[in-house]
């Protein structure tokens, strides 16, 4: 492909937040766009055309992935954004809701890359940009589960690109902080609350709170996808806004005490 037809992108989670404006920057950057949502939405917008797909699916991510093939005939980018976040006390939430999360976050993204690489290594090429988060490599008290599912996405993502190099297929990773959407409102609960953690769990809910409101546009993170995406000589990481790359560096060349510390105090922790 090139810059005036960049090819056909799939963009998960696109109905809203992030995903949306990821979706509408690499369709003004020229690229076919399929977005997609778990429920039915409007079938066009703006020119990206959205369809509905379960990732926690085989069958729904197979059938997405067989229908963007019938209509664009290949699949050059593929944007895992679709997610889910959970806030709480790591003991707080049973096997069964830790699995539960684990199914979207993390199988959701090797359901999707397992579905498009046939088809890339057909083309002999492609490029697949995986959301992670600060909180991909950097401790994250009560939000324990959440982080643990994308420090995976960060492993899964670096390996497997050193992987599929020989066919011309790059992965990379995009590391937003704090971001202006609804992430906030959809949090997951814990399903066995402790009362020794509604302290913290309120205080920890205030604090992202107030981080929201004062974090990037999706706009910016939509920016950064598209830069990896387009990137001719792909990095591993791109960090999404000037939080995420000062906590981006911050995490690489500051003592671990002193990172720990001013953490715990950033989050408002007994240090």
């Amino acid at each position: 492909m090139n810059k005036t037809n960049p090819g056909v992108a799939i963009v998960t989670g696109a109905s809203s937040g992030i995903g949306l404006a990821t979706a509408k920057a690499l369709q003004n950057a020229g690229f076919r766009v399929f977005g997609t949502s778990r429920r039915a939405v409007s079938e066009k917008s703006d020119g990206i055309t959205m369809l509905t797909c379960d990732v926690t699916d085989d069958a729904s991510v197979a059938k997405l992935v067989d229908e963007v093939l019938a209509e664009a005939g290949r699949i050059d980018l593929l944007v895992n954004n679709a997610g889910m976040g959970l806030l709480g006390g790591a003991e707080e939430s049973s096997t069964a809701q830790a699995r539960a999360l684990f199914e979207v976050n993390v199988f959701g993204v090797i359901r999707m890359v397992n579905a498009v690489l046939p088809a890339m290594r057909r083309q002999g090429g492609g490029r697949i940009v995986n959301l992670s988060s600060v909180q991909g490599f950097i401790p994250a008290p009560y939000f324990a589960l959440y982080s643990s599912t994308k420090h995976a996405v960060e492993g899964y993502s670096e390996s497997l690109d050193h992987e599929l190099r020989p066919f011309g297929i790059r992965v990379v990773l995009v590391e937003p902080a704090y971001t202006r959407t609804s992430f906030e409102d959809n949090l997951a609960r814990p399903d066995q609350l402790l009362d020794i953690y509604d302290a913290a769990r309120a205080g920890m809910t205030t604090a992202v709170r107030k981080a929201m409101e004062k974090g990037d546009a999706p706009e910016v993170v939509a920016n950064t996808v598209l830069a990896a995406a387009t990137d001719p000589t792909p990095k591993r990481r791109y960090a999404a806004g000037k939080m995420a790359r000062q906590v981006s560096l911050l995490r690489r060349f500051v003592p671990a005490s002193a990172f720990d510390k001013s953490l715990r105090k950033q989050l408002g922790l007994p240090v």
